[in-house]
């Protein structure tokens, strides 16, 4: 196991699909990481691996990879309802963990990787990729400047046809999507907010049937903060998910607005390209001064954010910081609160679609 700062983490990358695969390729070229093995049910490990140089030890089983590599660190990039013991497995090894969201696939669960964290004494962090975006925190700072209440208006829904689909319906067997992804987006409410929420409703529809009974592929929530800020997301999968306005990002203050205005990104066919979910392109500024005629005293300003970060470099920002977290013993306490808070306003959320009545929080 790592004794010292200096020596390369040795991390065993467990799911080698899209996720995973971005991460493999952060570990594969970033100083201070040693790929010790790729693991996956089935061939996305070879695929990768060739991708990679074909050098890298190759697994089916997690167990045997765990115990076989003995690494300093695990990445879980896997379906999330394997997440809880994955993780919980990978603590009790003594490693640490870096694993995509959602935490886990209930509540609970994601309380009990917390704690298991907590226990060992090792790093946990959760895959909040927006939170290392340089244009989604200058939208989150822009956005604390438009004053309270705030009105937050955010969606993505995906036309997935294909591989894209396949995988969706892998994911509705254990999560919703205003779960799966909604807990990206209510992250970055409660940033803006700074403030508790206290109530959620939601509705929900079962567009197909090819996702079980009793799931939904469409969803709406939306949610009440004590500071009186309200904000709403909206996801839906799938091939007949319409592509008309799909990709909102829209926040509103007493003194203006600040929008994302991805024009390529938010274009016809974009809307299940994970490298375009991430994409901001502009930021639009719309101060709401007025005169002494009573008209707008500014025009919008438009930032470009033509110098972001690409989806592959965010993954390696992401890995750069579970690397410092690591080396300097960086307190996550706070980053781990956070994404457990998230899934459970995500889950209290699901079960206001399932049972048809507002939710209150209490914390």
């Amino acid at each position: 196991m790592m004794t010292e700062n200096t020596k390369d983490v040795r991390i065993l990358v467990v799911g080698c699909g899209n996720m995973g695969a971005s991460h493999a390729w952060a570990y594969h070229t970033l100083s201070g990481f040693q790929i010790c093995g790729l693991v996956s049910t089935g061939k996305s490990k070879e695929v990768l691996n060739q991708a990679l140089g074909g050098g890298y030890p190759l697994f089916q089983d997690f167990d045997q990879a765990l115990h076989s590599t003995r690494p300093d660190a695990v990445c879980i990039a896997t379906y999330p309802d394997t997440h809880e013991d994955f993780a919980c497995r990978a603590l009790a090894q003594g490693c640490h963990v870096f694993i995509e969201k959602p935490l886990a696939d209930s509540v609970a669960g994601a309380e009990r990787v917390a704690a298991a964290a907590r226990q060992a004494g090792k790093k946990l962090v959760v895959g909040y990729i927006l939170r290392h975006h340089p244009s989604w925190i200058k939208f989150v700072d822009l956005a604390r400047e438009l004053g309270k209440p705030l009105v937050m208006r955010m969606n993505l829904n995906q036309q997935s046809q294909g591989d894209a689909w396949r995988i969706h319906r892998n994911l509705m067997k254990s999560l919703s999507p205003i779960v799966d992804c909604g807990v990206h987006y209510i992250d970055v409410m409660c940033q803006m907010t700074r403030s508790k929420p206290i109530q959620v409703s939601a509705i929900g529809a079962r567009l197909t049937d090819d996702i079980p009974a009793g799931n939904y592929n469409y969803g709406q929530l939306q949610i009440r903060f004590e500071d009186g800020s309200v904000g709403w997301y909206e996801a839906g999968w799938g091939p007949m998910i319409s592509e008309t306005a799909f990709f909102i990002k829209d926040v509103i203050g007493p003194a203006g607005a600040i929008s994302i205005v991805a024009k390529e990104a938010g274009a016809s066919g974009k809307s299940d390209s994970v490298a375009d979910h991430t994409k901001t392109e502009w930021l639009r500024y719309h101060r709401a001064e007025l005169d002494g005629n009573g008209f707008l005293r500014h025009e919008d300003t438009w930032l470009s954010m033509e110098d972001e970060p690409d989806h592959q470099q965010l993954c390696n920002r992401e890995q750069l910081y579970f690397l410092k977290a690591i080396q300097e013993n960086i307190d996550l306490t706070d980053h781990v609160a956070d994404a457990v808070n998230s899934l459970r306003i995500a889950f209290a959320c699901d079960e206001s679609v399932r049972t048809g009545q507002v939710v209150s929080l209490n914390y």
